[in-house]
């Protein structure tokens, strides 16, 4: 029998990289994340044996995270300070916004409280899970929802603000953004550095933020650098495409249906009341709309900054309200649950 790395992931890998070329052919946004998203969602769901590279959804988050550290300068870093209270209202609203879906699922799926909760709030999928276990949830549909969420938001998002022209109005630029060979290795020590302080201090989303963190520290201190090479971005936009999509299957639809379609629903509604709160914060801020729909968007770290970045808008500012947002639901989801519980779960 022949190696599974051959008879399941190759196949993947080959499968994606198809989807991703032609994805950028026809002009769709993100070409290199949602091409293979739903090439590989698809097969999986035709009921073909794909499997992702096991370690891949870290290296595309290692790349994505080295990536976004470079937008860090000092001039960025002034700019960030004068919009602190608009990063914190946002991280804030995401706690309510998410309350606002998790009444929704609650009343409509038939849920348990912990469930309809943590399957709602705009955090990270393994972080809400692991929450969400320790009051009872039901981990895998929690999983199931913060997959469904994800893929929506990297369908819809970025092609709405395609259309709308928003593409190309970021005036940042990354501190070093050449490839230069001699200063790539202290690129990756920093990045490692970064992913191994937080996985010491067990951070989430350690593969994203520690890069970010490295190599941000780096390029405020203005510190020379090599950029990554664009095919290691593409890269790793495919290999988080590879695992996004391969988290569907015919069984995640059949197991639980009506989950399932009010979690599709919760979504929307929460892709609505992000547009509702930027619209709200860019009356009062001036900060460009395009900007904070994706500050605002409830969708991953990754996923969302890697959105600004290809579209050039406003990428450390979305940066720094998902990575805060992050902060908040962590520290906050707890507490917030326990008031939603007190006040709807029968």
């Amino acid at each position: 029998m022949r190696h599974p790395v051959v008879r399941f992931v190759l196949p993947t890998l080959g499968l994606a990289l198809l989807a991703a070329l032609l994805a950028q052919s026809i002009g769709l946004p993100l070409p290199w994340m949602i091409g293979p998203l739903f090439a590989v969602a698809g097969a999986r769901m035709a009921g073909l044996r794909l499997q992702p590279l096991a370690g891949g959804r870290q290296a595309g988050q290692w790349a994505i995270g080295t990536a976004l550290g470079l937008y860090f300068s000092p001039a960025v870093l002034g700019q960030l300070a004068e919009h602190a209270l608009l990063l914190a209202a946002a991280a804030l609203a995401s706690l309510a916004l998410g309350g606002v879906c998790a009444l929704l699922t609650l009343r409509l799926a038939r849920v348990d409280a912990a469930t309809a909760f943590f399957a709602s709030l705009p955090g990270g999928a393994s972080e809400m899970a692991n929450l969400a276990e320790r009051w009872g949830g039901a981990v895998d549909r929690i999983a199931a929802a913060h997959a469904l969420r994800i893929m929506l938001l990297v369908s819809l998002v970025p092609l709405g603000l395609t259309l709308s022209g928003a593409h190309g109005s970021d005036i940042y630029i990354p501190q070093s953004h050449r490839f230069d060979l001699a200063r790539l290795p202290l690129l990756i020590a920093a990045s490692l550095a970064g992913v191994g302080v937080l996985r010491l201090l067990r951070i989430a989303n350690a593969w994203v933020l520690g890069p970010l963190l490295g190599v941000g520290v780096l390029s405020a201190l203005t510190v020379p650098l090599s950029a990554l090479p664009g095919w290691a971005v593409n890269g790793g936009q495919l290999l988080i495409g590879c695992s996004l999509g391969s988290r569907f299957s015919r069984e995640f639809f059949r197991a639980a249906p009506r989950f399932i379609g009010t979690t599709a629903l919760s979504a929307l509604l929460s892709i609505l009341l992000g547009l509702l709160l930027s619209l709200l914060l860019a009356h009062f801020s001036g900060v460009p709309l395009a900007t904070l729909v994706l500050a605002t968007a409830p969708g991953g770290v990754a996923e969302m900054c890697i959105t600004a970045k290809v579209l050039q808008l406003g990428v450390p500012l979305v940066t720094a309200a998902h990575v805060l947002r992050v902060v908040v639901l962590t520290l906050g989801a707890q507490f917030a649950f326990g008031l939603f519980r007190r006040r709807f779960a029968p």
